[in-house]
């Protein structure tokens, strides 16, 4: 489902360089093929109502979340704040954190995760290959158990590199496709467009203030995430 506007709420931290959005699952965060409104433009839209600007409100895609993903995201409101923070993400100075929910138990409770990826541009689906392939991307990952509810596993997963579509491909190789993800495995999507894949937390450098920020998204109130969160911590 996509949503047209950010309200107060939605918003995780905000200062004059720097705006962090709690995603819905189902918004995209650029403008597609769709012509559904993006996030893009919705954080414009909010900056210029809240701060009652003539002109259109700068806004900067700093990094991106897979549509069906809720969570944690990060845009820029000055052109050097992007500059520096796209710098962070390239230079992997910036510690990703994300919550997902599977239904296999994986075999061992931790562990990193290796693979070199293939993406299909017509089916739009990541392919992970244990081992290296020739026009593969290296993409790692660190998960761990976090615990169990009603059969169903929460991991905690830290990429250690930003591929597309990186989280969703390598846990389904590992044989534990994440609920509600049925184009990587999982028997059932959902109703509501949404993957049970979770942008937690960001930990970086303040790309103006040079202080260490540690932003945490809250869980999404659907029901059945809501069931995770005393696991999630």
């Amino acid at each position: 489902m996509n949503h047209t506007e950010i309200i107060d709420k939605d918003v995780i931290y905000e200062d004059n360089h720097l705006i962090a959005i709690n995603k819905k699952a189902g918004d995209i965060v650029q403008i597609d093929e769709t012509g559904d409104m993006s996030m893009e433009d919705m954080v414009k839209a909010y900056l210029k109502k809240k701060y009652d600007k003539p002109n259109e409100a700068f806004v900067g895609v700093i990094h991106r979340l897979d549509r069906p993903v809720s969570g944690m995201i990060l845009f820029a409101k000055t052109s050097k704040a992007l500059e520096r923070m796209n710098k962070s993400f390239q230079d992997r100075d910036v510690k990703k954190t994300y919550l997902a929910i599977v239904r296999q138990r994986p075999r061992k409770t931790e562990g990193k995760l290796i693979n070199w990826l293939i993406r299909n541009r017509q089916t739009r689906v990541t392919k992970a290959f244990p081992r290296e392939v020739k026009g593969g991307s290296y993409a790692e990952l660190d998960y761990a158990l976090v615990g169990e509810l009603n059969g169903f596993y929460l991991l905690r997963v830290e990429p250690l590199t930003g591929r597309t579509h990186q989280i969703r491909a390598q846990l389904a190789a590992m044989g534990c496709p994440i609920v509600g993800d049925n184009k990587y495995g999982y028997p059932r999507g959902s109703s509501l467009g949404s993957i049970c894949l979770h942008s937690r937390s960001l930990v970086f450098t303040h790309p103006i203030k040079k202080d260490k920020m540690e932003l945490v998204a809250s869980l999404p109130k659907d029901g059945f995430w809501d069931k995770f969160e005393s696991l999630a911590g």
